[in-house]
């Protein structure tokens, strides 16, 4: 086991305090994360991670003190639907879960925002502990205690703020994963770089090769950059009242593309596309250099991330803005750069602006 990085998330808005633990081979400290009261524990995770959830079942179980259930899922994007939600109530209600018990997440984004739902939704909420499984997960979505699934009219509609009990980040379980797969997740380890920590994009352009190695000390050094860049705004806006909003930059449109693709494509590739669209905004309406553009395209192609969208597809990708969650009202809202790590809010842009932006990554 490595020496363990704990990243505090320190809370307003009500929020509880907790940790996110980064480390190698840290998986067998789970049990000291859980509630000290818990009798129930409910595993949700993909089906790929069968094996690795019946593992931690028994790792869990083996003092007798605790019953220790496990609940699978569909993969990606199709657990985050409310007929799964309702399995998992289900489960809850039958084994009488009660308010001192837990629910483990142990997987992805998806998995993550589904089982942190639950968690939220149950008896009004319930103890939460997430094992995130990929590079996204890790820095993004099992951290901040946003939650939610999705419905036909688009992406995380429904949802709950709830923050974990705990996060346990153990790097020994990106090994396993495929490459494309780390650097769709690192497409979140690079915002981060571009609206708050630069270290991380230069990093990237020293090597881009070691530091998407999950086995080395720079991607190491990337990741925790990414999750204490979250752990602070997170703690300082936990409801998305004003500061957390700059964690969507490159969403507004990437989540459309999702939408477009319907949820098919990973969501890094598609950030990765509305990230140089939020550059190419920022250089027509907040006069954001072109090294800066141009640094975006260099770093997302070096990663072979997606820059570009076709053409055809803008008046599709326009309506879904307009629906999404991050629209107060009419107005749709982006995040743009005054410069590197200088991000702010554009409330609603004149869509001819959005056209010209959009004409510069179409293909």
């Amino acid at each position: 086991m490595s020496e363990t990085t704990v990243i505090p998330v320190t809370g307003t808005d009500g929020m509880k305090d907790y940790a996110v633990r980064v480390g190698r081979g840290i998986l067998s400290t789970l049990g000291e994360l859980l509630p000290p009261r818990a009798e129930k524990v409910l595993i949700v995770h993909a089906p790929a991670l069968g094996a690795r959830a019946e593992a931690l079942r028994e790792q869990l179980a083996a003092d007798g003190t605790r019953q220790v259930m496990l609940a699978e899922i569909p993969d990606a994007e199709g657990a985050k639907r409310v007929e799964v939600a309702a399995f998992l109530w289900q489960i809850l209600g039958q084994t009488d879960f009660t308010r001192s018990d837990a629910i483990v997440g142990l997987g992805g984004g998806a998995t993550t925002d589904l089982a942190g739902f639950v968690a939220a939704t149950w008896l009004r909420g319930i103890a939460l502990v997430q094992v995130p499984t990929t590079v996204l997960a890790m820095v993004d979505a099992a951290v901040g205690g946003k939650t939610g699934i999705n419905t036909a009219e688009g992406k995380n509609l429904v949802g709950a703020f709830w923050a974990p009990r705990a996060v346990l980040c153990d790097l020994e379980l990106l090994d396993t994963l495929p490459r494309n797969e780390i650097l769709a997740g690192y497409a979140e380890v690079v915002k981060a770089g571009f609206i708050a920590e630069p270290e991380i994009l230069d990093i990237v352009e020293a090597d881009p090769q070691r530091a998407t190695d999950p086995t080395t000390p720079e991607f190491r050094r990337t990741v925790e950059l990414a999750i204490a860049m979250k752990a602070r705004v997170v703690g300082e806006d936990f409801t998305e009242q004003g500061l957390r909003e700059i964690l969507n930059y490159g969403h507004t449109l990437g989540h459309a593309i999702e939408h477009a693709e319907r949820y098919r494509w990973r969501h890094g590739a598609a950030i990765s596309i509305g990230m140089v669209f939020a550059a190419e905004l920022s250089r027509l309406t907040r006069h954001l250099s072109d090294e800066a553009v141009d640094r975006h395209r260099r770093i997302l192609d070096s990663l072979d991330l997606p820059t570009t969208y076709p053409a055809g597809r803008w008046p599709t990708l326009l309506a879904t803005m307009r629906r999404d969650k991050k629209a107060r009202g009419a107005l749709m809202r982006f995040i743009v750069l005054d410069d590197i790590a200088r991000p702010t809010t554009l409330q609603g842009p004149d869509e001819s602006l959005l056209f010209s932006a959009y004409q510069e990554i179409a293909s």
